[in-house]
């Protein structure tokens, strides 16, 4: 474990997240998964926007970005287009994806790009003072919510797989070792990956909701946590509340890098 943080991290610790956020947790899942596929470090780049989950390209020591709010996935499109080669990581919450980086969220998943996006799930906007998002569970309160929030919250995975994303699966930051085989698992396959991880901030979500503390939102996460398997003999009624963990959808589908390529050459054969 030591060879494996001394290999993926900057010597800029110790990170801001505040005691018992999730982000830690996913970061270090993250760092596990890459020792265990064995990538080094020239070869990757991880894309973040703006939040507290973000702020992981920080002290990852890789090739990184640290973009506009909202506007990961469009860098990291670039990225890839230019390397083909490199692994492309993206780090995003659940208002910087599904909000303001909502509509190029359903774009990327749409092209099939070949990257995997991480998406931290803590029901909030953490960083910008306890907002509700898009991610928000209905009833669950925040600052701009004091009375409950009236909103429909969206299900990330099946607005990506509506749009195009060929591999999708949520994992949570209780059952890490299962997030460190979704994380690989998405990695590995080729096409466009969405892990949404389930995560808890206990400062500006914890408090509002009454689950107190690190470890009482980790217990939650994992009360309200069920297997794929296991929900598929689950009724609606019995679901509610809760929601699926594993790979929710996998298929194959043409690359959207390849395909340029294949245009490209196409068009100078031609010539």
């Amino acid at each position: 474990m030591k060879a494996c943080y001394e290999k993926y991290f900057r010597d800029n610790l110790p990170h801001i997240f505040c005691p018992g956020c999730g982000n830690g947790i996913v970061m270090g899942a993250w760092a596990r998964a890459m020792a265990e596929m064995g990538l080094e470090n020239e070869d990757c780049v991880a894309i973040s926007g703006i939040g507290c989950s973000s702020r992981i390209t920080t002290y990852i020591d890789l090739y990184t970005l640290h973009t506009a709010h909202g506007r990961a996935l469009p860098f990291a499109i670039g990225v890839k287009m230019c390397k083909p080669d490199m692994h492309v990581f993206v780090f995003s919450g659940d208002g910087d994806c599904a909000a303001i980086g909502g509509n190029h969220f359903i774009h990327a998943c749409r092209r099939n790009i070949d990257m995997t996006l991480i998406v931290i799930n803590n029901s909030i906007y953490g960083m910008t003072g306890g907002q509700y998002s898009p991610l928000t569970p209905t009833g669950h309160f925040a600052t701009t919510a004091p009375y409950g929030n009236i909103d429909p919250a969206f299900d990330i995975c099946k607005i990506a797989e509506a749009s195009g994303a060929t591999f999708v699966a949520r994992g949570d930051i209780y059952n890490v070792r299962q997030m460190i085989d979704l994380i690989k698992e998405g990695h590995n396959h080729k096409g466009f990956s969405l892990i949404e991880v389930v995560s808890g901030c206990p400062i500006s979500y914890g408090r509002r909701n009454k689950i107190n503390g690190a470890p009482a939102l980790l217990r939650y996460i994992k009360d309200h946590s069920v297997s794929v398997a296991t929900a598929a003999k689950m009724s609606a009624e019995e679901m509610k509340g809760k929601w699926p963990v594993g790979v929710l959808y996998k298929t194959e589908a043409k690359e959207y890098v390849e395909a340029y390529q294949e245009l490209v050459a196409s068009l100078q054969g031609g010539s």
